[in-house]
């Protein structure tokens, strides 16, 4: 049967809950791989990267799809670690729904906790899969407790398990009434009116009515099961299909295709693959294409070129709306290039907090390192390489995790070997007001730059990066000239007079002029750094760390410790919950105290804590800091 709707999928979890194995289960169950993987073997499908399998973590996200009846299901598999958190915000901006793992053993976890406060803010329909039931210690009831407790009130179960924590555990069916009706009741108003003044609702209704709220993102059924035995997944596969919304068809008759690209995977004598997901219109092989990339500096600048290749995911010859395809256009796509103007779920993800500075440890393999380096930015823009000092070169990351993943790729991917510095957080500098300042040609008694340059450096709206303007009568300058000033600005921006980087400004032109025989690029190229911190120092700048919103969950004999340790660490609250049962205390913490608080609060709680934490923003840093 020819798929006649399409689900684009997301598997979300916790690190070693499963879902590389339960994406190996759902492709054999329907016959899309001929062998069950194991990620233990390392001949996984989707981990098909030798330090994913070595290590037993997804990295990157892969595709993957299937068919069930009608409906092509493509499986977006997600790295779990928290370090690639980037890699999982992307993908989610291209989901039509996702499935959440837990274990039945290790239960909610803190990094469960954050992708379900994702999910939820985003709206995004998610079904929830216990996986592990077989497992020695699987407590499923006693977990549906928690995940109403921890994840979210709205949830309930559409299977239950026999024997649970046995290998002869199994799931059986349950329909959507009693218990389920009722917590239904609470997100559905007709459901809520048949419960109270009756007649009861029906079966059909509550079917219904639990799929317009699992589309709508506003409950979440449940299901369990074991990836590795298969018991459940048939339960969990009719979920999505009969749950979960399809991709929306594009628009009637022809229109200009429009996308974004969420991944993209380095291939054999240096081509790169992209993944593309397509809202509107169609791609075909040969097709010219114009992508829209917004540069670190928040300059937009379009990427054209003629698909050279074109691989759509389910073996379609022409890419249509609602679909993924792995395709190639020279030159090169990034992650985050988008066809036309796409604002559908914009991506969520914060910039890394992480910088590090990496250094070739012999001296032949600077270059090859730097161009390495480049290369991998290119597949993850958020890495920002840029020049570091005395030949270092400068990253920004997540975490200490995705150091050594680099470290690893560069050596087998790239036959280069790396030495990273210790990581430290990562500050950003804003004008604190307006500064101007030029220089008339000649220049320093006629021996230096033949140029004249006058910059305005204003601030800018938060999140604008750097932008460049002209106030200067457009043909004032020759187009190399001006384009040396433009550059030059972008690349003095990097370190301001605090040595971090300058964002959110605004760099205005206002006074230009030349010489026709004698001013080159080069005269423009110098002097412009020069005119440029005078500006800046004029208009002053101000640092900015890097907070992050936590939430800890401490017993109640422990909270007065908890909060005099986290307020000792420059924490400020914004409330504190709870009782006899335990207290959740949520505030925001710079960033560089965060892992101390993380190595201090187990000490304090019997090891009973649960912590969590996301990038909220930046705010001035402190004196003396």
């Amino acid at each position: 049967m020819q798929p006649t709707r399409t689900l684009n999928i997301g598997i979300l979890a916790h690190v070693d809950a499963g879902k590389t194995s339960l994406t190996e289960r759902l492709l054999f169950d329907h016959g899309a791989v001929d062998r069950l993987g194991s990620v233990d073997a390392g001949d996984t499908c989707t981990d098909d990267g030798g330090i994913e399998r070595r290590r037993g973590i997804t990295i990157r996200s892969a595709v993957a799809c299937f068919t069930v009846g009608d409906t092509r299901i493509n499986l977006i598999d997600t790295p779990g670690h928290s370090d690639f958190v980037a890699e999982v915000e992307r993908a989610l901006e291209v989901l039509d729904g996702a499935v959440l793992l837990l274990s039945a053993v290790e239960g909610v976890q803190a990094r469960t906790r954050v992708l379900m406060r994702t999910l939820r803010r985003l709206r995004l329909p998610t079904l929830v899969f216990v996986n592990k039931i077989d497992r020695a210690g699987a407590r499923p009831d006693a977990l549906l407790d928690d995940v109403r407790r921890l994840l979210t009130p709205h949830v309930a179960p559409l299977t239950a398990v026999k024997d649970a924590g046995t290998p002869q555990a199994r799931v059986v069916r349950r329909p959507p009434d009693g218990p389920a009706a009722e917590a239904l009741a609470e997100v559905d108003p007709d459901v809520l009116a048949a419960l109270v003044d009756g007649p009861p609702p029906i079966a059909d209704d509550l079917a219904a009515a639990l799929a317009v709220r699992t589309a709508d993102g506003t409950f979440h059924p449940l299901f369990h099961g074991c990836a590795l035995g298969g018991q459940g997944v048939a339960e969990l596969v009719e979920g999505m299909v009969g749950l979960l919304p399809a991709a929306p068809p594009g628009p009637p008759g022809p229109t200009e295709p429009r996308g974004t690209v969420f991944a993209v995977r380095p291939e054999p004598g240096g081509r790169r693959t992209a993944y593309l997901r397509l809202y509107e219109g169609e791609v075909r092989p040969r097709r010219r294409l114009t992508f829209l990339r917004r540069e670190p500096d928040g300059r937009t600048s379009e990427v054209p070129g003629r698909v050279t290749h074109l691989d759509v995911v389910g073996g379609d010859a022409t890419l249509t709306a609602g679909n993924i395809a792995a395709l190639s256009v020279p030159g090169g796509l990034r992650v985050g290039d988008r066809l036309g103007e796409v604002t559908d779920r914009a991506p969520q993800f914060a910039p890394p907090t992480l910088q590090t500075l990496v250094r070739a440890p012999h001296p032949e393999q600077a270059a090859p390192l730097r161009a390495a380096l480049l290369a991998l930015a290119d597949q993850d823009p958020l890495l920002h390489v840029r020049p570091g000092p005395s030949g270092t070169t400068a990253l920004l990351l997540y975490g200490e995790v995705q150091m050594e993943v680099l470290a690893a790729t560069l050596a087998e991917e790239f036959g280069v070997e790396a030495e990273f510095a210790p990581g430290r957080v990562r500050l950003v500098e804003r004008p604190a007001g307006r500064g101007e300042a030029a220089e008339e040609m000649p220049w320093l008694n006629h021996t230096r730059y033949w140029a004249t340059i006058g910059l305005l450096v204003e601030p800018g709206p938060r999140g604008s990066g750097c932008g460049f303007g002209y106030e200067t009568e457009l043909g004032a300058l020759p187009r190399a000239f001006h384009q040396a000033v433009e550059e030059t600005v972008h690349a003095t921006l990097l370190s301001g007079s605090r040595g971090a980087p300058v964002t959110d400004c605004r760099v205005t032109l206002v006074r230009s002029g030349f010489s026709s025989a004698l001013s080159t690029a080069a005269d423009f190229r110098g002097l412009t750094p020069i005119v440029l911190r005078r500006a800046l120092a004029r208009a002053g700048t101000v640092l900015y760390e890097p907070y992050l919103a936590f939430e800890a969950e401490v017993p109640p004999d422990t909270l007065a410790a908890v909060t005099a340790q986290l307020a000792q660490l420059e924490a400020d609250f914004t409330g504190a919950t709870g009782g006899d049962t335990g207290w959740l205390v949520t505030g925001e913490l710079p960033a560089r105290r965060v892992r101390e608080a993380e190595l201090r609060l187990p000490g304090l709680t019997r090891g009973e804590a649960v912590w969590s934490s996301r990038p909220a923003g930046d705010r001035p840093l402190k004196p003396g800091r």
